[in-house]
């Protein structure tokens, strides 16, 4: 893919006092303007995979580019120029949601009046303005996530990785949140999407990867990939027929 924005080649990791690779020999291009899933079981190397993607992890063997940038040897200037919102939230818990991206904003080097416009900005489109001075300690679980959302945003970044964005959310919060990455869907802003909730994935995901025991198991536009299998009608139907369905650890 000559505009791939993301360029995994042959890439194995193995963390110490392990007899199987987190990653075994993974080859994987992520188009540019594509919502790209990254799916997989527990155990899968997904949170490896992202790691290495931001360049705060090494492979042991093979390369990663990212934005044509090396991330073995520039992540720094890679992470300048992602937003990652963890599946573990980072955020301060005593401080007012203001305070929160306001710090964020800085880490990222912006100029105080962006920030500031962006943080009015996000928290009008995610109906936060009036919680701007509560301490995130008092939000709910959805609101947090919105709140981890926008701070990955804020820097206006060229890529955005999500890592489970919607897990532990109320409906009302889950749709907020969807209903806005369908909107930088709509932008053709390259999103890597990692999640558990497979219908969400199917819906908004253009392109996908599943990965299993650290292996690219199958990749694809969904609807071709469910198509390819006739006995499967859903991306959860062909996900438990690749990855089986006992439970992983």
């Amino acid at each position: 893919m000559s505009d791939a924005i993301v360029r995994i080649q042959s890439i194995t990791k193995l963390y110490k006092g392990s007899v199987q690779p987190a990653i075994a020999d993974l080859r994987l291009e992520i188009p540019a303007g594509s919502v790209f899933g990254l799916l997989g079981p527990n155990g899968a190397g997904k949170s490896t995979l992202i790691m290495m993607l931001c360049g705060l992890m090494m492979p042991d063997e093979g390369s990663i580019r990212v934005l044509g940038m090396d991330a073995m040897k520039e992540g720094g200037a890679i992470r300048k120029r992602i937003g990652v919102a963890p599946q573990e939230l980072a955020l301060f818990p005593t401080l007012t949601a203001y305070e929160n991206l306001f710090y964020f904003g800085k880490m990222y080097g912006l100029k105080t009046d962006i920030i500031k416009k962006q943080i009015a900005v996000y928290l009008e489109v995610f109906g936060l303005s009036d919680k701007a001075r509560k301490r995130v300690h008092t939000f709910s679980g959805g609101m947090k996530r919105q709140l981890n959302l926008i701070a990955a945003l804020l820097h206006d970044p060229t890529l955005l990785i999500l890592d489970e964005p919607t897990a532990g959310v109320d409906v009302q919060s889950r749709n907020i949140l969807l209903d806005f990455l369908m909107t930088l869907k709509a932008k053709n802003t390259t999103i890597i999407y990692s999640s558990h909730f497979l219908e969400e994935a199917e819906k908004i995901c253009t392109q996908m990867a599943i990965l299993d025991e650290g292996k690219l198991i199958t990749q694809g536009i969904p609807s071709n990939l469910i198509g390819d299998h006739g006995d499967c009608t859903t991306l959860e139907s062909l996900f438990l027929k690749l990855t089986g369905k006992h439970i992983r650890d």
